[in-house]
């Protein structure tokens, strides 16, 4: 098992759990206590947990879970989701990109690209700012810490003075009964400002946000034209968004 792995299994075992001790997680993680440790020192330092007496503690309490733990999780699928995504979108196109770990993926993707592109996150703004062929587009707002998503009234405001091909979405929730969802309330105004500037809505989402709803509605399935998501994708679920008309590709 990689670094990655070893460390989603990790934050998975302490969110079951509000105690795991390192020779367990050694087992699980099929590693030495000695590679556990250091695993978790890594984690500690992203403020994901506390280290204590032969064991650690999760610190994810809230609803929302941390980009940097986020960014551990699913990797193989957010980077066929990026693919695919990528290959959605045609050269000369204008295109949002929204923050998120999945729609970085789609960043990576898109730095030989011809495109103008205005990513809605500095983590996918640094990938593309090399990037020869991409004309990029910064918004402007307010930037959320942690997400470094931008937000507030002058990233809405973008959106009322340009328009875009497509819009690529990620989200906290997906379900065909309440669409699109996000925790942060003003994350959501910007994407409903960028889905009613699109003419295309894309959806790229791993499969472990399927059936969860956010605090904040941004669009309904009904708004949608394409989903990518993993082969992992609930089959319920999945059906119920083709019968909404979504256009649902499995990467």
């Amino acid at each position: 098992m990689d670094v990655a792995g070893r460390h989603e299994v990790i934050l998975q075992s302490l969110r079951q759990g509000q105690r795991v001790g390192v020779g367990t997680l050694a087992e699980l993680v099929g590693a030495s206590e000695m590679t556990v440790r250091r695993d978790l020192d890594v984690l500690e330092r992203d403020g994901l947990l506390r280290r204590v007496r032969g064991a650690a503690v999760s610190m994810l309490t809230g609803e929302e879970t941390p980009y940097a733990a986020r960014s551990r999780q699913r990797l193989e699928a957010k980077r066929r989701i990026g693919l695919a995504v990528a290959e959605l979108l045609d050269d000369g196109e204008t295109v949002v990109l929204d923050g998120g770990t999945t729609t970085l993926e789609v960043a990576r993707r898109l730095a030989d690209r011809r495109l103008t592109v205005l990513p809605l996150s500095l983590h996918s703004a640094d990938v593309l700012r090399t990037a020869e062929q991409v004309r990029l587009v910064l918004p402007g707002g307010d930037i959320r810490p942690g997400e470094l998503a931008f937000g507030g009234p002058l990233t809405e405001y973008a959106f009322k003075i340009m328009r875009f091909d497509t819009v690529v979405l990620a989200c906290c929730g997906l379900s065909a009964g309440n669409g699109v969802s996000a925790h942060d309330l003003a994350e959501v105004a910007v994407k409903r400002a960028a889905v009613d500037a699109s003419a295309r809505v894309i959806v790229a989402v791993d499969s472990s946000k399927f059936g969860r709803t956010a605090f904040g509605r941004a669009c309904a399935a009904q708004d949608i034209d394409v989903l990518v998501t993993d082969e992992d994708a609930p089959g319920d679920e999945v059906a119920r968004l083709r019968e909404a008309g979504v256009e649902v590709r499995l990467v």
